[in-house]
């Protein structure tokens, strides 16, 4: 208020700084302006209460509550507000946790774009330009085989725009649409079935709550699996099961289609990776595998306590 500097912060940045009262006289902002003879730029306040803000054994800054009419406080007064001063205190620690953890989650999204971007897009645009220079060479000597290499061409770019139009819908809204993770597999497997004609079935073997994090996660698993299962197994019927083991929470998908060799380094088409490291986000692990050969199994494991 005098542009003097403030014992309160002082003291808190030393260290020593207590809960404690501060009459008028000995507030270093206050004082010039009593000195002087001009009360009134203190706003007519004679004590404030100076509260330390603290989580766990970290002070993280002082909270000063103050009234015109005050008077000061008692030893209890003071307690019940250094008792809130802690729990505004976790209530600032849990904020900033959640801006880190917000930060990284939006860090971790980008790595995981880059990935795919390179992995599916860039291989397939990859594809098309080496599709159409053939093309060319071929146009005048074999303008069928031109042709052929111009058609599959057009096919990847189809296909590659669908990809790109899933990807944008995806990122663009929650996974879930506010439904639990039994609910929203339900219509995931439902809407599966009806578009690609392929045999669906949900088993779902959990009644327990799982943590939003863990739902929307799994959720995007599932919804990957069923795309590799589209675009690769040639599967007539696929199983997804959902079910709680000691200290896990499994999801499988299970089709029934033509294999997947997992010896093979892992091509960006099956998005392995990117369902990997969502599983991993959460703690578990994801395995690929065969299923009833020559079927394929994704299974997601992650912790999910009694």
């Amino acid at each position: 208020m005098t542009g003097d500097p403030c014992w309160c912060i002082e003291s808190f940045i030393d260290g020593d700084f207590v809960s404690k009262n501060v009459r008028t006289i000995d507030c270093s902002r206050l004082r010039r302006a009593v000195a002087e003879g001009t009360p009134d730029l203190t706003g007519g306040m004679k004590y404030h209460a100076s509260v330390v803000l603290r989580f766990g054994d970290r002070q993280l800054g002082i909270l000063n509550l103050s009234r015109a009419d005050w008077h000061p406080l008692s030893s209890d007064d003071l307690a019940v507000l250094s008792a809130l001063g802690a729990q505004l205190g976790l209530a600032l620690e849990r904020a900033r946790l959640a801006l880190e953890a917000n930060a990284l989650a939006r860090t971790d999204e980008r790595a995981r774009l880059a990935r795919e971007i390179h992995d599916t897009l860039a291989q397939e645009l990859t594809a098309i330009a080496l599709q159409l220079e053939g093309s060319l060479r071929a146009l005048e000597r074999e303008p069928g085989l031109a042709r052929a290499r111009i058609e599959k061409a057009l096919a990847v770019a189809r296909r590659s725009l669908d990809d790109a139009r899933d990807a944008v819908t995806m990122l663009r809204s929650d996974p879930l649409g506010g439904r639990t993770l039994d609910v929203a597999l339900a219509a995931l497997t439902r809407t599966f079935a009806s578009e690609h004609g392929v045999l669906t079935a949900l088993h779902v073997q959990t009644n327990r709550p799982i943590p939003y994090a863990a739902e929307a996660e799994l959720f995007r698993v599932a919804s990957e699996a069923l795309q590799n299962v589209r675009k690769h197994a040639r599967a007539r019927r696929v199983d997804v099961r959902l079910r709680e083991t000691a200290g896990c929470l499994e999801l499988a998908i299970e089709d029934e289609g033509i294999g997947f060799e997992t010896s093979a380094p892992n091509d960006g088409h099956f998005g392995i990776l990117g369902m990997t490291e969502r599983v991993r986000a959460l703690g578990g692990t994801l395995t690929v595998g065969a299923y009833e050969k020559p079927g394929t199994r994704v299974l997601a494991r992650v912790p999910y306590p009694p």
